[in-house]
């Protein structure tokens, strides 16, 4: 059962939103996109500020929207790596838009050292 079954969504930009809204994941997305597949270790390191528990909870949610896979290697120690679906390599476009608005609208709105970004392209 997946988690969105069953629930009640006004319109599209809403399911949207609750498949790659929050804090988290569409920063996920954006480093499997831009940098292809990566390991558990790889991401935490690349996002500051997450924790383990948020990352495999983020990435679980992503895995059972089947926005990202998950390939188990049967090696010792474990080897687990994530890249996105062909649906979630279809969100590319969106974050790619969202971040040039975000890269507009700090130029246009903010004065130069009022907001500081860590970009990451």
């Amino acid at each position: 059962m997946s988690r969105l079954d069953g629930k009640m969504f006004n319109c599209e930009k809403e399911l949207t939103l609750s498949v790659i809204g929050g804090k988290w994941k569409m920063i996920i997305l954006w480093h499997l996109g831009k940098e292809g597949t990566k390991r558990f270790g790889e991401l935490k390191a690349l996002i500051p500020g997450i924790t383990q528990r948020m990352l495999v909870n983020q990435l679980r949610e992503l895995e059972e929207d089947k926005i990202i896979s998950r390939k188990v290697y049967p090696v010792v120690p474990p080897k687990v790596e994530y890249s996105l679906t062909e649906q979630g390599l279809s969100l590319m476009p969106i974050l790619d838009a969202m971040y040039e608005w975000g890269k507009d609208y700090m130029k246009t709105t903010f004065e130069k050292d009022t907001v500081k970004i860590n970009s990451a392209k």
